[in-house]
Order: C-alpha cells, then sequence, then structure tokens
C-alpha cells in the first residue's frame, strides 16, 4: 500500500540545489553564447536562484564555483543570500582552467603547482566557513594523454596525499564529496575515472568523504542506479549532480534524454533509505544550458526531478519485494513500469498549492516580470567561466 500522506510530506521536504554557473552564458568548446539578462557576479547569480526557488519552493540552496564567483566579502555574499530566502551549497574548487595545470592539479609532477592547487582547495574551506557551506564538491581534471607521459601510481599517491591534507582541514560538519569522471579532458588516463576510485579513496579518508555521481559522466550503457544503490547502502552516497546526456558529457537538462533512466536512479534512493535527511545525500544540478534560457530551464529540471521522485514515491514497495521473493519477474517490473506510466503532475500541482506557490512554476515565472527587468537592468552578463 502507499502512504500517500507520507509521499506528499517527502515532495513537500525535498531539496534540490541549482548551481550557479548555469545562470551565466555558458558554451562548448567552440562557442559562449551570449544571453540576455545573464548576471554579471555572483550577487545577481544568488537573486537569479533565489528565483527558481521561489518559483518551485524546493531550491533553497545554490551552489558555488571558485574563482567564478569569488567576491571580496563571502561573509556579505551569505548574508545577500540569506535575505533572499536561499543559502550557499556546496563550493566547488576550480583547478584546471590555468596555464600551470596543463599537466594537472594536485597530481602533477611538479610540487610548485600541486602546492598551489592544494593552497586553493584550503582556500575553499576557508570560503565554506564563512558560509556556512557543508559540502566541499571536488572534481579533478587531472589525467594523462599518452601511455608514458606520468606514472599512473605516483599520481594516485599524490591525489591521496592532497585529499588527506583537505580532509584534515574539513570541520565537524563539513563533507568532502568525490566527483569522477571517465574521460576528459584526459583520453589516455583520469586520475579519478570512476566511482570506484572515488569509493576507495574516500573509504581511506574517512566518513566524511563521500561520493558525487554526475549522471553524465559514464561509458555508455553504465547501470547508474546500481552503482547508486551500491554507495546508499555503505553510507557513501554524497550526492548527485544530476544532468541528462546521448553521447557524452553532454549536460543537458536532467530527465531530457531518459526519464526512465532518472526515475530508476530515484526508485534506489527512495527504497534505500535516501530521501530522508539523515542519509546526507545532496541533489543538486549541473548543466550547461548553452541555448535554452537560463531561469525556465533550471526551473524545468528541478521539476523533472520531481516528477521522477513522485513516482518513485508511488511504487509498492510491499508489492515489489513479494514479486521479488515469489521471484515473479514480469510482475515486480510491472510495480515499477506501471508507477513510472503515473501522471504525477496533479499531484505536485497539490503539493505545491500545500507550499503556497503556484500550480505551474514556469508559467508563474514568465507571469512574474523577471526576465524583462533583467534585460533592461543588466547589460553584458558574464559567461560561467568559459574561456571559449
Amino acid at each position: 500500500m502507499i502512504d500517500h500522506v507520507a509521499v506528499r510530506a517527502a515532495l513537500r521536504a525535498q531539496h534540490i540545489e541549482t548551481p550557479s554557473w548555469a545562470y551565466g552564458d555558458s558554451g562548448t568548446r567552440f562557442k559562449v553564447f551570449a544571453q540576455e539578462g545573464v548576471p554579471r557576479d555572483a550577487y545577481e547569480k544568488i537573486d537569479d536562484a533565489a528565483q527558481v526557488h521561489r518559483f518551485t519552493g524546493v531550491a533553497p540552496t545554490v551552489a558555488l564555483h571558485i574563482p567564478w564567483d569569488a567576491v571580496a566579502d563571502y561573509a556579505d555574499l551569505a548574508r545577500y543570500a540569506r535575505d533572499r530566502g536561499v543559502g550557499i551549497g556546496a563550493i566547488n574548487p576550480n583547478v584546471f582552467q590555468e596555464d600551470d595545470y596543463r599537466l594537472g592539479s594536485v597530481c602533477h609532477p611538479d610540487a610548485g603547482v600541486r602546492r598551489k592547487a592544494l593552497d586553493h582547495l584550503l582556500e575553499c574551506v576557508d570560503i565554506m566557513d564563512v558560509t556556512g557551506s557543508a559540502d566541499l564538491s571536488l572534481w579533478f581534471a587531472d589525467g594523462t594523454n599518452y601511455p608514458g607521459q606520468d606514472s599512473i601510481a605516483a599520481r594516485q599517491e599524490r591525489l591521496s596525499e592532497a585529499l588527506r591534507t583537505v580532509y584534515a582541514r574539513l570541520g565537524p560538519t563539513q563533507r568532502m564529496l568525490l566527483e569522477y569522471k571517465l574521460f576528459e579532458p584526459a583520453f589516455y588516463t583520469m586520475d579519478v575515472p570512476d566511482w570506484g576510485t572515488s569509493y576507495a579513496h574516500c573509504v581511506d579518508l574517512g566518513p566524511a568523504a563521500r561520493v558525487l555521481v554526475d549522471t553524465g559522466h559514464h561509458a555508455p550503457g553504465t547501470n547508474i542506479e546500481f552503482i547508486v544503490a551500491f554507495l546508499l547502502g555503505r553510507s557513501r552516497l554524497g550526492g548527485f549532480h544530476f544532468n541528462s546526456r546521448f553521447y557524452a558529457d553532454d549536460d543537458l537538462m536532467v530527465g531530457a534524454a531518459d526519464p526512465y533512466q532518472l526515475f530508476r536512479i530515484m526508485v534506489e534512493i527512495v527504497l534505500g533509505g535516501g530521501l530522508s535527511a539523515a542519509a546526507g545525500v545532496a541533489f543538486m544540478l549541473d548543466q550547461c544550458h548553452n541555448i535554452e534560457p537560463k531561469i525556465p530551464a533550471l526551473i524545468r529540471s528541478v521539476m523533472n526531478v520531481q516528477e521522477a521522485t513522485a513516482k518513485a514515491l508511488l511504487v509498492d514497495a510491499e508489492a515489489l519485494r513479494g514479486y521479488q521473493a515469489a521471484g515473479d519477474v514480469l510482475a515486480a517490473n510491472a510495480v515499477l513500469t506501471d508507477a513510472f506510466a503515473t501522471d504525477v503532475r496533479p499531484l505536485l500541482a497539490s503539493v505545491r498549492e500545500e507550499l503556497g506557490i503556484d500550480r505551474d512554476p514556469i508559467a508563474a515565472y514568465h507571469r512574474s516580470g523577471y526576465f524583462e527587468k533583467i534585460r533592461e537592468e543588466r547589460v553584458g552578463g558574464a559567461a560561467a567561466g568559459w574561456g571559449a
């Protein structure tokens, strides 16, 4: 039986973090596409993130990317966010866009470059202290392009040393989330290429180190829901960078390419207790809105995660376990497919009314006139950090 009261409570309590870099101009390796009204600094990114939360009710934090979002006074930025009804989420260091990092950052063969990268990671922990951020989100572009370019084993030792130093600096309520990526920008080896590598380093570090799963960072055909179930069962799933892909790290809107995969991931989250606050799973977006308007795209992405979550909550877990125990393959599969086929939009519209917001977030945003306001006020918006 489905406890519909619990379903509605879970949907009201869900938190989905938006990324500051998704609000600025972005593009591909070939071109950054300019749009009207995009933010010119971190404060205006906060303003836009507050709009997403205003119209969805479930996006109360915004992740920062340093130095893309560098400001003179981070305490002031945190106060500014609070005044607008949102908070600072994960802090994301950038150790991949300077010439010094051509051969890597914390895995670089030169000790001086490694020290520079490490100092930046520690600086980001300082920013966490000031802003109240709980998560340090780490992704390294480190790797090699050619066999023999560097020692694979030595690079792992350098990585371990850096991670240990940063982990020791974390406060008692702070965590380290270690992301992985199969390939790009390195094409022979990536130093954190998969969830197993990330998991091994996190186990070595301690309970405050967890794996961050970016849904676009896997080989074709990878069963991401298996990874989710495994990590969740061992209390090592730190969170997600939700996006969608057709070929590789496309960073498209979550659920755009394969909404059934997003549903299957959320099923494992729900059945494994991952929606509870105690599980500590952070639901974050990491997307690159090149051709679509920024704020509506993020609102839509939040709604897509909500819909997948709602459908997962409608899975009859008791019936599913019974069919599984009986070996009834078709009936067990039908429990999932029936839940996925459910139109949860009326349910979510009702939940939004309970939150005191409009039933249709996209329509409400367009009626608000916010875009017309920022289009007039903001001229010469800043790129999120792309150098193309």
